[in-house]
């Protein structure tokens, strides 16, 4: 059997009594299951970084190959042109992009010194599966240096249309470098169109039949590959969890109230301030619905460096405290707003306490977090997902109502339609939202792009 070898920009490191969750706990299972070896950035800064070896580590059967980046590094290439250009671009929100010429500079040169570290370590029957927007230019500069094992490569974000692409500092270069993999994964047709189209125009690929590229004489395959959850587990989670003392606190607190609830990064891709615009406007058009509901929102902090999150964090503490204070009242708080991360178990748990799951991020690759609130729910009397028409996972819940996440009367008439909905229409949409995800896990995902990678690389 062919060894793995992940390549991401951050590794999750076993420590001692902690375990990774989510899609790294995906990974891992893969590397396991297959023998194989993770390699990135291991989340340390240090001066020295750049001269330093890679440090191995195993654990369950995995190995893992990390370094670190210099403070300098992850100033311009983590926090500068991954996360303050590139993440904004994917996402189609030009407003928050911003450029420096040294940190496209510094990006090239950690995805040089990722090559570098790399190549020694690997052996002639590897898959290599890169991972995400920080690695752009890994495909080529591994082809560059002679590697000709397998290469897929998987985008967790959106992929831009084209015109929103030619922003982009080097965008061609990017298109250009990504070709030089076997296989291109995104997470919706959509996104995979706009890969084509942008490939065959600006990087001058030839489109040879559906799936199929032609870039300087080399084939690459690209597909879609929604990223899944595992429905039934996180399910089971949610059940347990409803019983525990936090819950019950939750609820208590409530008052008999319906609970309307989100859960997402503070990121200005996920929509947060127009989602309690949103709210605000439901009290105003429905104001019947006063003391009748209360939002809670978990908006855990992230890339506190980067002056778009700064920004977003100042905005919301003044959405917030308007809000609470011209429609709040001595016993009732409209919304519960929380930038402290909550653990797993917990989320599914207020998940299934929720009768409204209010999920609208201004663009998603995918957004597991729609899956995981239908998964949460109880069939009996499960809650209503609102989920933007612009996440990912839309393709697949649409029988949840979807909204503009720009259009506050629309939400607003989503969460009114959503409170008002009879058990009977609640039953049958999460039904349809359950069977389009309730046969699919995570796992599958991975394995299915994995099989594709090793049959295109053997034509």
């Amino acid at each position: 059997m062919k060894r793995l070898v992940i390549v991401s920009n951050r590794v999750p490191v076993p420590k001692e009594g902690l375990r990774p969750g989510g899609l790294a706990v995906v990974l891992k299972d893969l590397l396991a299951r297959q023998g194989g070896m993770w390699f990135g950035w291991n989340g340390t800064c240090h001066p020295d970084a750049a001269h330093l070896p890679p440090e191995h580590q195993q654990a369950e059967g995995v190995e893992y190959a990390t370094i670190g980046l210099t403070p300098a590094e992850h100033r311009n290439y983590y926090t500068g042109f991954s996360n303050a250009t590139l993440w904004p671009l994917m996402h189609s929100l030009p407003e928050h992009i911003h450029f420096e010429r040294r940190e496209l500079e510094t990006y090239w040169s950690v995805n040089q010194r990722f090559c570098e570290n790399l190549l020694p370590l690997l052996r002639p029957d590897d898959i290599i599966w890169i991972h995400d927007y920080h690695l752009l230019p890994l495909p080529a500069l591994l082809r560059r240096n002679g590697v000709r094992q397998p290469i897929g490569f998987f985008l967790h974000t959106p992929f831009p249309a084209p015109d929103m692409l030619a922003t982009a500092p080097d965008g061609g270069t990017f298109l250009r470098d990504l070709l030089k993999a076997d296989l291109l994964g995104f997470q919706t047709a959509d996104d995979t169109a706009n890969f084509i189209f942008a490939a065959t125009r600006t990087a001058g690929a030839i489109h040879t039949v559906e799936d199929t590229l032609v870039f300087e004489g080399h084939t690459v395959r690209v597909g879609t590959f929604p990223v899944e959850i595992d429905p039934q587990a996180f399910a089971r989670v949610a059940a347990t969890a409803a019983d525990s003392q936090d819950l019950r606190r939750l609820s208590g607190s409530l008052a008999g109230r319906k609970l309307i609830f989100g859960v997402d990064r503070m990121d200005p891709t996920k929509g947060l301030d127009h989602r309690l615009a949103g709210y605000e406007r439901m009290l105003e058009t429905y104001p019947k619905r006063e003391r009748q509901v209360t939002f809670l929102q978990i908006a855990a902090e992230s890339r506190t460096e980067v002056a778009s999150y700064k920004a977003l964090r100042k905005k919301l503490e003044h959405q917030i405290g308007k809000l609470n204070a011209h429609r709040g009242q001595a016993d009732w708080t409209p919304l519960r707003f929380l930038t402290r991360g909550s653990p797993r178990p917990t989320v599914a748990g207020y998940m299934r306490l929720a009768d409204i799951g209010y999920i609208t991020p201004l663009r998603d690759g995918m957004n597991l977090v729609a899956k995981e609130f239908i998964a949460a729910q109880d069939p009996e009397n499960p809650g209503v997902l609102i989920l933007s028409r612009l996440a990912g996972a839309a393709n697949q819940l649409d029988a949840a109502l979807l909204v503009n996440p720009l259009d506050h009367d629309g939400m607003a008439d989503a969460l009114e339609r959503a409170l008002a909905m009879p058990a009977p229409e609640k039953r049958e949409r999460w039904q349809a939202c359950w069977n389009a995800i309730a046969n699919r896990t995570a796992l599958g995902w991975g394995l299915s792009f994995l099989k594709l990678l090793e049959s295109t690389a053997r034509k």
